[in-house]
């Protein structure tokens, strides 16, 4: 074979392997998704999780729906959180911003609810005071008011939202909270009755009433709710 006819051969050689390479089942291994497509990711749904660093976990499907007017659904495309009241920004963001804006917290609290059951859950969310920071409080603002979409309202007292690092829940067990759970926001008001738990959060609304009372609070609850006291006591 002449050398001219070799070099030829040569390069036809190199093209066809660098052809065959990419088409050869080795090739696709690393972009192949597990549906087969190529060049793509199949989401899978999350998963809840039911343990969590040694913690046995309840479940989102342990809870009993005893809301006042049933779950809502809230329109996260509209959705606004409202901060109102003695502060001296009010403020409104949306879903996105909240959830953006801030550091995410991880916690596992029970849930004790006045029916006679509790549930553990792994809370994920933001601090209320992070939010409230956001805002500057007026110094004679001594109360939380929170609201709800379906009209229910209960507070607590600043210093505790402060003091303990309150958190807003927008997860638990590591799934988005449902609607029947307060999509978008829960309060985990850990160390107080379920009724504090206010699912559902519009609103948050600063306030010097240290004698407002929330939905089951009016109607004879302790407003105080901790869980080593009665919660019918006054």
């Amino acid at each position: 074979m002449k050398k001219g006819t070799v070099t030829v051969f040569m390069i036809f050689l190199v093209v066809f392997a660098v052809i065959l390479i990419p088409i050869s089942g080795c090739g696709l291994v690393g972009n192949r998704s597990v549906d087969g497509n190529i060049n793509g990711t199949e989401e899978l749904e999350p998963v809840e999780i039911s343990e969590y660093e040694g913690t046995k976990l309840g479940s989102v499907n342990d809870f009993k729906e005893n809301s006042i007017n049933g779950p809502q659904q809230v329109d996260v495309e509209t959705y606004q959180l409202k901060i109102t009241g003695l502060v001296e920004n009010p403020k409104n963001y949306t879903y996105d911003e909240v959830i953006s804006k801030n550091q995410h917290y991880k916690k596992v609290v029970r849930l004790d609810c006045v029916e006679g059951w509790s549930v553990t859950i792994l809370w994920e969310g933001l601090l209320v005071k992070d939010l409230l920071a956001e805002v500057n409080p007026l110094p004679n603002s001594k109360v939380v008011i929170f609201h709800a979409y379906d009209g229910y309202t209960t507070s607590l007292p600043i210093d505790y939202i402060m003091n303990k690092n309150i958190i807003m829940a927008y997860k638990m067990n590591e799934l988005t909270l449902p609607p029947e759970r307060g999509f978008p926001f829960q309060l985990v008001a850990e160390s107080k009755w379920g009724y504090k738990w206010i699912k559902w959060i519009a609103e948050i609304e600063l306030s010097d009433d240290v004698n407002y009372r929330g939905f089951w609070e009016s109607r004879g609850y302790s407003n105080s709710a901790d869980l080593d006291k009665s919660f019918t006591e006054r």
